[in-house]
């Protein structure tokens, strides 16, 4: 008879952490502290700095720098045959 009194005290001492999630209070506190800190750390890699926006940004202006290298080669190779047909006709 004594046993049963002290298993039916024990359970009445349970904290509802441990009577609905086999947790102790402790090792509850700090489950909950790692999820929340995943959860922020990937809201981070998604919505921060280091996002997808950033990077469509940067393909974007790598694009942008293409384009204007080619418009640059282009215009160089114009004002070179204007250069050497100048002095072409100068040395004459």
């Amino acid at each position: 008879m004594p046993n049963e009194e002290i298993f039916e005290e024990i359970e009445n001492t349970q904290s509802v952490t441990q009577h609905y999630l086999g947790l102790s209070l402790n090792k509850f506190f700090v489950l909950f502290f790692i999820v929340i800190a995943f959860g922020v750390w990937i809201g981070v890699i998604l919505y921060g700095a280091n996002s997808m926006e950033v990077l469509a940004g940067l393909q974007d202006y790598e694009r942008y720098l293409k384009t204007q290298t080619k418009e640059l080669k282009n215009e160089n190779a114009e004002l070179q045959r204007e250069y050497f047909e100048i002095k072409e006709i100068s040395a004459q």
